[in-house]
């Protein structure tokens, strides 16, 4: 499978990485080794997870992803294959549970490493992430910018300084931001370049067929600041595959089991799902892998963060990296997305 380089480092990470979340929820332990397996098999060598995995978030599984991966690598061996991303979770009282409430201060930052350190049974993270930002902006499907005279925020110099410290520790060896906005991204390299440390080398932010908004501002940082995209949600919670279309359940979907994932639902997402899916049937392809296709070669991303809860799906995930759509198909495409812009931002 194709390598391509995260941001400036010399670290080559696989053009599609496996997304774990639903380890530990929807996937057994068991499950998971056997995904991992499978994704090492077909040349995928990077993994993504997080601290607050799996989701839903809930006290009585959290940290269970990790520890899934971490119970895998013992048992296979196989550190030294494989580029290992978390993140550590930003404010939020839905998460009291994680540290009283979690933060990206600097005592939060270093807590919070050593635990998923713990959990993975390894003594370092190759890309650590902030998972959200600190600071009142609008990220997970909020267009409008609301200002908030009151926040309370952990500066990002703050962030940045545990960040550092943790790489001259040796316990992170690069570090990246999600669900950041331009402004944020560009920020942080300000500030990492004022202060000499290194720079962050990846955006974590969705992008999808129903949410192409990184187009609009954060491409061009990631294409000229060498901060590649980490796509997450390529396929909108499994929604671009065409299953729920007509309010269909598929019994075991994620969409079907847990009312909190409405992202990708309503009358506009179900009127764009249906267009797509004309277009790949057209023209002969899988309306998952023509999704999962179109990601993948924009030349902003640096990986697609592909997840399954069964090893069909995964295969056909995978299968969609030796698919290149045709002129036609992505004019298509683009006819779609003029008629129904970013319906799920």
């Amino acid at each position: 499978m194709e390598r391509r380089r995260l941001g400036n480092t010399d670290l080559q990470v696989s053009k599609l990485c496996l997304g774990t979340m639903t380890w530990g929820e929807q996937n057994s332990e068991q499950q998971a080794h056997e995904q991992m397996d499978f994704a090492i098999e077909q040349g995928i060598n990077f993994f993504d997870t997080a601290e607050m995995y799996p989701v839903p978030p809930k006290a009585e599984t959290q940290g269970l992803t990790e520890q899934y991966i971490g119970s895998w690598l013992v048992a296979r061996g196989q550190r030294e294959r494989v580029i290992l991303a978390t993140k550590v979770a930003g404010p939020g009282e839905w998460l009291n549970y994680l540290r009283g409430g979690p933060k990206l201060t600097r005592e939060h930052i270093h807590a919070a490493v050593d635990d998923s350190l713990r959990r993975l049974q390894t003594d370092y993270i190759d890309l650590y992430q902030l998972h959200w930002p600190a600071r009142n902006t609008n990220f997970f499907g909020q267009l409008g910018y609301t200002v908030d005279v009151n926040e309370q925020l952990t500066p990002l110099e703050e962030s940045l300084e545990a960040l550092h410290e943790l790489q001259q520790q040796g316990k992170i060896r690069h570090y990246g931001l999600s669900n950041e906005s331009a402004w944020g991204t560009m920020k942080a390299l300000s500030i990492a370049e004022a202060r000499g440390y290194a720079r962050a080398v990846s955006v974590q932010n969705p992008y999808n067929l129903l949410n192409r908004s990184y187009e609009v501002g954060m491409a061009e940082v990631s294409h000229r600041e060498q901060v590649g995209l980490l796509a997450y949600s390529p396929l909108a919670f499994g929604a671009l595959s065409g299953k729920y279309l007509g309010g269909q359940r598929p019994q075991g979907a994620r969409l079907s089991l847990f009312d909190r994932f409405q992202r990708y639902l309503g009358e506009q997402a179900e009127e764009a799902i249906a267009r797509y899916v004309a277009v790949a049937q057209e023209h002969q392809l899988s309306p998952a892998m023509m999704a999962l296709a179109f990601v993948t070669e924009q030349p902003f991303v640096t990986s697609n963060i592909i997840g399954a809860t069964n090893l069909e799906q995964l295969a056909e995930n995978i299968r969609s990296a030796d698919l290149q759509l045709s002129d036609e198909a992505l004019s298509a495409i683009e006819q779609v997305h003029l008629l129904n812009t970013n319906p799920c931002p």
